[in-house]
């Protein structure tokens, strides 16, 4: 201990402790150096110098420093707590944890480790040592706050509400009766609606309400007192009340659609499916008819009988929706409608009367049965209206007509070429698509959101450097893709992988899906600091869902597609490893003379070109790297800038195995969860793995086509195996026996006939068919030719609408992409696969994949409609004179693609 030293060298040991505390790091050390000089073995100077040499970056020495501390004097609780700071700043908190706990066995009240100590158990959700440790704080120091707050909150979080409650309620006993003072308002309110919200949770209800009705005076936060009165109503029945209460709440705020569903609740007209009888539509119209009377300005109370209406009703409250919506211009309004297309027959609707009024406001400039002129954009904004509805339909050429009438009508609005953009893309050509996104960004180079939808095109289109380019627009210094990592912009990451595995550079597409991992990890370590901030802000219900959030964090859509990706890769690089140094040299060695030389020159000329990116960037970065101080940040370079280390593993299904894992463990209802462990543990020879994602496969969705591949393919597997030999192959051997005819679709049937089965039970549909037609040549090879007849007798059936422009198309350009490279790269039939594309180019006449007629026609037809300089310049730092054409600001890597004739 530091007492233990001389008083002159324990007061140096007093100002190491305060200058780590204060941050002063070169003077605690300049401290431990002058006691380490009298006494170097002393094991708490050791440590200390450790703990302050950790903040200084240099961990190996501080590691080194800190054990032979603990060596030195293994009795000291103060060795072993800064030996756990030490793992806690390295989110080692396992180890850490042991290290606390060693220092408590020598100094069990120490009141700053117990408080660390607990801070990590609830990090690592050790939820019973949470409440020892919590409970010992309190015992030690029951005259704070913080400690019962804690020890309440420990149970609650270790499902022990009841518990939670007898704390606060102890908790309350200990205050005076005028308690709070003013500046304590809060937090004692926050508290109390803690405490009520634990009632509830408990099933306390009656209890609960009466002690919120009794406390309403403590209680700062009114809008969460009436909310959490309501919803006490709510469970106890008293409708009529909490109806009362609800209407008091729209009062305060008309347009919260929550407020809507429990009114409806109260008056018995709330189905989570939306289906409702003639009577109950009658009454839900006579409620919000009185509730528009009352929220006038409510835009909810106009908006939400259209989920429930039907027939001429929904139509003529859709027109008086959508009618003052187009005339005011608001670009969302099909977005706010979108939903409705799911309803059967809305669609139709809406498109009628959305060409009604197009008609109208063309021929007399009014809406039908009105006086009013309207203003000229009123046509523009049905117009955009229009495109997207039929781009939603599928109907592109349709789409993309009305959405240029739009642009000739107004070509100012940045809008409709965002939405032209939009139509292109799922008309399937990626190009045209990035380059009007592009169009839209020079229109207002300030506006982020269009900036990013820009890039997200230029993703897509795989033009993966104007995007980082573009990006970086907005990024602060006009730093590169570090500062969108800072960011922890997922999209952006997410997008640039998917494009670079399409490219087929792994190592990269790994890097950015890792990235994406990384920012989770990091969200998971954020939480730290609030363990304590909330307790001592009680800010308890927030803290607490901050907590369940937590828990589920991922199974975020982001770390699942981060995951799968990089799933993807490890699947692809085991499939087909990167030849070695030694194969490609031996392959160069067996060239010719004259490919030798122009080998040579490409490789001196890309190493030209890198060294070149290199310069720039380094310019880039040492002029972005100084501070309005002068200072100079220096910022760490990226040892791996192509992820070409991630792809030399030795064993790339074990790392895939960590992410399937948690894929499981956090998305157990995604059906790509079960085709990814299905992929990964055939090929590690997993059967029992493997059978086991079929099962869920086929409990999930038992007739997807990817369902039945996997069982197929599964059980194809299986009956070509040798027979068993060892005691471990037997007892796989016996459990697919005894399962095997518990399987519905294989009961009694050969996989020939489980798969004929198949065919003939989805025969109209394309994916299905695809799926039968490749298992039928997984299990007869030699009947290749049946499989691709099997494919192409299928046919485009029209989906009946009652649309203006009659039936729509049922095939996807994507299902189709996906058959094209099946008979490609699975059937090896050049032949069908060609047959194919010529056919679908018919379908699908703007895809640059089927090379449609339409396609790439406007990848440069905007290349000239901008002749502003100003537009570019000092808004592209960082893009060269190569990239950006001087005369309009556009691209120039779109000069070269062709208007099609």
């Amino acid at each position: 201990m530091g007492a233990s030293l001389p008083p002159k060298e324990a007061n140096l040991f007093k100002l190491i402790v305060k200058s780590y505390e204060t941050k002063q790091y070169k003077k605690g050390l300049k401290a431990a150096d002058a006691i380490l000089k009298k006494f170097p073995d002393h094991g708490e100077t050791l440590s200390m110098k450790g703990l302050t040499l950790n903040c200084m970056d240099r961990k190996s020495e501080a590691y080194e420093l800190v054990r032979l501390g603990v060596k030195n004097d293994v009795k000291s609780h103060v060795c072993w707590h800064v030996y756990g700071l030490l793992y806690r700043s390295d989110r080692e908190y396992r180890e850490a944890i042991k290290c606390y706990r060693n220092a408590l066995r020598i100094d069990p009240d120490n009141i700053e480790i117990l408080r660390d100590l607990s801070l990590l158990q609830a990090q690592m959700r050790d939820l019973t040592g949470f409440v020892e440790t919590r409970q010992q704080l309190l015992t030690l120091k029951p005259n704070h706050r913080m400690n019962w707050i804690g020890f309440a909150v420990a149970h609650h979080l270790n499902s022990n509400g009841s518990k939670a409650v007898e704390i606060l309620e102890a908790y309350e006993g200990t205050l005076e009766d005028d308690y709070p003072p003013d500046n304590e308002r809060c937090e004692h309110g926050e508290m109390l609606l803690y405490k009520i919200f634990l009632l509830e949770e408990c099933g306390f209800f009656e209890r609960a309400l009466e002690e919120l009705r009794k406390k309403e005076m403590k209680i700062v936060d009114k809008l969460a007192y009436k909310e959490q009165e309501v919803s006490l109503l709510v469970k106890l029945g008293r409708s009529e009340e909490a109806a009362k209460l609800y209407r008091m709440l729209l009062s305060m705020n008309p347009d919260n659609y929550r407020y809507y569903e429990g009114l409806q609740k109260c008056v018995g007209l709330f189905k989570d499916n939306g289906d409702y009888s003639s009577d109950e539509i009658d009454q839900l119209g006579d409620l919000y008819k009185s509730l528009r009377e009352q929220y006038t300005w409510s835009s909810a109370v106009k908006r939400i009988p259209l989920d429930f209406l039907q027939g001429d009703k929904f139509r003529e409250a859709a027109f008086n929706y959508i009618r003052p919506l187009l005339t005011k211009g608001v670009p969302s309004l099909f977005s706010d409608l979108s939903p409705l297309y799911e309803q059967p027959g809305k669609a139709d609707i809406l498109e009628q009367l959305i060409l009604e009024l197009e008609h109208s406001i063309r021929t007399t400039g009014k809406y039908p049965g009105r006086e009013e002129k309207e203003p000229p954009s009123t046509l523009m904004w049905t117009l955009f209206f229009l495109a997207q509805h039929y781009d939603r339909r599928g109907q592109y050429d349709v789409a993309v007509s009305k959405i240029d009438e739009a642009i000739e009508h107004t070509p100012t609005v940045i809008d409709l070429y965002s939405v032209k953009s939009r139509i292109l893309k799922h008309a399937g050509d990626s190009a045209a698509a990035a380059a009007l996104a592009d169009e839209a960004r020079c229109m207002d180079l300030a506006d982020r959101y269009v900036n990013s939808e820009c890039v997200k095109r230029m993703l897509q289109a795989d033009q993966v450097a104007l995007a980082e380019k573009t990006a970086v627009l907005f990024t602060k210094d006009g730093d590169q893709h570090n500062n969108l990592h800072d960011m922890q912009c997922m999209w952006y990451e997410l997008a640039s992988g998917e494009s670079y595995f399409r490219q087929g550079d792994l190592g990269r597409a790994l890097k950015k899906f890792l990235a994406v991992e990384k920012h989770y990890a990091d969200i998971t370590e954020d939480q730290f600091d609030f363990h304590s901030y909330c307790l001592r802000k009680m800010t308890l219900r927030a803290y607490v869902e901050m907590l369940k959030f937590q828990d589920r964090l991922h199974s975020h859509a982001y770390f699942h597609k981060a995951a799968a990706g990089a799933i993807r890769c490890y699947i692809k690089l085991y499939d087909s490893p990167p030849r070695s140094t030694t194969e490609e040299d031996n392959d160069k060695a067996n060239l010719p003379p004259s490919q030798k030389k122009k080998l040579k020159q490409k490789q001196r000329k890309a190493e030209a070109r890198a060294k070149k990116e290199a310069e720039g960037k380094s310019e880039e970065s040492s002029a972005s790297g100084v501070s309005k101080s002068g200072k100079r940040h220096v910022k760490p370079v990226d040892p791996d800038p192509h992820g070409e280390k991630l792809l030399q593993v030795e064993d790339p299904m074990s790392e895939a195995t960590k992410y399937l894992k948690l894929l499981q463990k956090n998305s157990p209802d995604s059906l790509e969860t079960h085709l990814l462990s299905f992929e990964v543990n055939m090929r590690k020879q997993k059967i029992l793995l493997a059978f086991q994602a079929v099962k869920q496969l086929l409990r999930l969705a038992a007739e997807n086509p990817e369902s039945h591949r996997c069982l197929i393919r599964f059980f194809h597997k299986v009956d070509s195996m040798t027979a068993p030999v060892t005691d471990t192959e037997k007892l796989i051997w016996s459990v697919l026996e005894a399962e095997r005819p518990a399987i519905s679709k294989l009961q009694g049937k050969s996989l020939m006939e489980a798969n004929e089965c198949f065919f003939h039970k989805h025969e109209d549909s394309l994916m299905h068919r695809a799926a039968a037609a490749e298992m039928l040549h997984v299990l007869e090879p030699k009947k290749k030719s049946e499989a691709i007849k099997l494919i192409e007798d299928s046919t485009n059936k029209l989906v009946p609408t009652n649309g203006a422009l009659g039936p729509v198309p049922e095939w996807k350009l994507k299902d189709c992409i996906a058959v094209h490279k099946l008979l490609k790269i699975v059937l090896v039939d050049q032949d069908a696969a060609m047959r194919w594309k010529v056919r679908c180019a018919e379908y699908f006449p703007y895809s640059t994949y089927f090379e449609g007629n339409c396609s790439g026609k406007y990848s440069s037809a905007y290349n000239q409609i901008l002749t502003n300089p100003e537009n570019v310049g000092a808004n592209h730092p960082g893009v060269g004179a190569d990239v950006i054409a001087s005369s309009n600001g556009k691209l120039e890597a779109f000069k070269d693609l062709s208007i099609s004739t």
